[in-house]
């Protein structure tokens, strides 16, 4: 017994002292790749404020550090490999003087660090916490913003940095969670998914494809096209011009060995085109700057081969790098070297049944540092001085060009043009009447941020307007995203869109590298599902020839996009949150309810719920009907599942899991 007591006792010493005496290293955060730590919107700044300025708090400048801006959320995996964490925190001295910040330091759900409420000029807080044993680190600024603008909410973690044991370094959060598939492979026999309702203007080229599922091949045909119209019956890609105004009752057929298919399509001729939200991809959050157009073709030829376009999936666009010089007979917008054979490209596209959208700005110089539609010398001249110096070149030249870059789009036969810019009025209003003159439909939709107090002028003047920032690949993002286009869907309708930004599923690029989305497999239900919810724009923001089965799946459950595309447009609320449930509900022009219960789990309410600690439970939830004023019987379906559960009154019971969703189709029952 004595000889076990001294042995543990050795045991014990030559622990203690292996841990004292074990050698560490200092690691500063703004010598990580920062950014892929970050959930927030915008993303962080190494060695600089979140405006991209010096640290500075209360006169004091700090040379290593990290800036943040608005709500910022640092995760890290440590492991059990790190001994302290240390900083300096404060709010910048450039920040706006409305602003309110806390800071949190977070390990394994405990708080070991909360500062006091700091704004501009408040003596900074020093910050040194031990992180013996820690798994998971979570740090957190928490802003406030008095009533006014939530711009220049810069906050700092200055001189920040890690004692990590030996060479261990700081990890990302592992998103290794279960790819689970729930939608069932669609069936042999044809099924038609294209959108019920379709506009265009009298005179203008129309192209409108049949989407369907089912073994090829499939034959196409419609009764009662408008004069004017044509269908390929082997591609059921319907083109043509229809002059006289009106609205079309059209049937619609695709029949296969297995079977045939029927489904109605309202086609109305008019002044308003966009009626169901758009559909497609977008090349931002791909490649960035490394668009090409090689990079283009691809993305629509896979959205063929993987059979996207049979669910609906439509429009191929690129977002900003395509623009060169002025040029052409309208001393317009040309495509760069990238592009060498614009025209035959968007030809081909067209030929494939999908639709293409470019990217342009009012401004001299576009965010990428690419021509725009302005200029301040008379020719429209875009010299490298100004390409190399876009930031100084962000303003409306003296030399405007909309009717120009209107027309030559339209000649080339472009169907979306994004206008990217701090928005005003004056030039959303000079795009939007050039293009409506161009000879083409051409879906006008611009970004980023639209000021909420013009909703109604957006809706008159644009098919969709950004109602926020860049999305970012994180619940954070996502989350934001939700709460600034539910404060906009009174404005969202058919022809007028709120639009949230890029789906952020698959393999993005939102600020780092081309990795995989940060989101968990159930964020992800929740987020498709979500955007299905609100009508918003459904846009790809991955390489689509990099899909996985997985996100495939979450991309083509036709039950979900008919809930986006529905032709009744109006977008779904937030109409009860219990239990950290949140219920939205959206109103579908058959007389029926979509329903999404999203166990958001208190999320923001708790400086804990910012972070993803790795044991969230499920949750179990009784949905009560007349919480959200849906007393009676309904027939229930599940969306995702494509699977109907049943008759049920007053209430329905089941497990939702942590950030994920259950979403319902409700009918009615007499």
């Amino acid at each position: 017994m004595i000889r076990n007591s001294i042995l543990l006792c050795f045991l014990m010493w030559s622990l203690v002292f292996t841990a004292c005496n074990q050698k560490t290293t200092k690691v500063w955060l703004d010598s990580l790749k920062i950014q892929t730590f970050s959930e927030g919107i915008p993303s962080v700044q190494a060695k600089k404020s979140g405006g991209g300025a010096s640290i500075r708090l209360a006169g004091q400048y700090f040379e290593r550090g990290v800036g943040v801006h608005n709500v910022s959320v640092l995760s890290f995996l440590l492991n059990g490999n790190a001994k302290e964490f240390s900083a300096v925190v404060g709010a910048d001295d450039k920040a706006n003087n409305q602003m309110h910040v806390k800071f949190y330091v977070l390990g394994d759900e405990k708080i070991l660090f909360e500062s006091g409420e700091m704004k501009v000029g408040d003596k900074p807080e020093k910050v040194k916490v031990n992180l013996s044993g820690i798994q998971r680190l979570g740090l957190l600024a928490k802003v406030n913003v008095e009533e006014g603008s939530y711009s220049r909410t810069y906050s700092n973690w200055a001189d920040a940095q890690l004692v990590m044991l030996g060479e261990n370094m700081p990890q990302n959060i592992p998103n290794s969670d279960e790819k689970y598939i729930l939608t069932p492979p669609p069936a042999k026999t044809p099924r038609i998914n294209s959108a019920k309702i379709f506009g265009a203007t009298p005179g203008n080229p129309f192209l409108y494809t049949i989407a369907a599922t089912g073994e090829r091949p499939i034959q196409f045909s419609a009764s009662n096209l408008p004069k004017g119209l044509m269908l390929d019956s082997q591609t059921g890609i319907i083109t043509g011009k229809v002059e006289k105004r009106g609205t079309y009752q059209v049937m619609l057929q695709a029949k296969n060995a297995l079977g045939e298919s029927a489904k109605p399509l309202k086609i109305v001729i008019g002044d308003t085109i966009a009626l169901t939200p758009p559909i497609g991809w977008n090349g931002w959050n791909s490649w960035a700057k490394n668009i090409d157009g090689g990079k283009v073709i691809a993305s629509a030829n896979a959205m063929v081969n993987k059979g996207l376009n049979n669910h609906g999936w439509t429009y191929i666009n690129i977002d900003d790098c395509w623009q060169g010089q002025r040029g052409g007979k309208l001393n317009a917008l040309q495509a760069n070297d990238k592009f060498p054979k614009f025209k035959e490209m968007i030809d081909d596209i067209h030929g494939m049944g999908l639709k293409l959208g470019v990217y342009s700005t009012p401004w001299i110089s576009s965010y990428a540092g690419y021509a725009g539609a302005s200029s301040d010398f008379e020719n429209g001249e875009y010299p490298n001085s100004i390409k190399n110096n876009k930031r100084a070149y962000r303003y409306i030249g003296k030399y405007r060009f909309e009717k120009e870059d209107a027309l030559q789009m339209a000649e080339w036969g472009v169907d979306y043009l994004k206008y990217d810019w701090r928005i005003e009025l004056n030039s959303a209003e000079r795009m939007s009447e050039a293009l409506k003159n161009s000879g083409r439909d051409i879906l006008f939709s611009i970004s980023n941020s639209a000021p909420f107090n013009k909703a109604e002028d957006w809706a008159r003047i644009c098919n969709t307007w950004r109602t926020g920032p860049d999305i970012r690949d994180s619940w954070l993002s996502l989350y934001t995203c939700a709460y600034t286009i539910d404060k906009g869907a009174p404005f969202g309708g058919p022809g007028h869109w709120n639009d949230p930004d890029m789906l952020i599923l698959g393999n993005v690029t939102t600020g780092t590298e081309l990795h995989p989305t940060r989101l968990t497999p159930d964020e992800q239900y929740s987020h498709v599902s979500l955007f299905s919810l609100l009508a918003a724009p459904l846009l790809i923001g991955c390489p689509i020839e990099q899909l996985d089965d997985f996100t495939l799946n979450l991309l083509t459950n036709d039950e979900v996009i008919e809930v986006n595309q529905d032709p009744l447009g109006k977008p779904g609320r937030l109409l009860a949150e219990e239990n950290g449930v949140q219920i939205w509900v959206k109103p579908m022009e058959d007389g029926s309810f979509a329903v999404g219960l999203f166990n958001v789990d208190d999320f923001g309410k708790t400086p804990q719920s910012y972070f993803h600690w790795g044991n969230e439970p499920a949750k179990q939830f009784a949905f009560d009907f007349a919480k959200v004023d849906l007393p009676g019987k309904w027939q229930l379906r599940d969306v995702w599942r494509q699977k109907d559960l049943g008759e049920f009154e007053g209430s329905f019971k089941t497990e939702i899991r942590h950030h994920g969703v259950v979403m319902l189709r409700m009918f009615p029952k007499k």
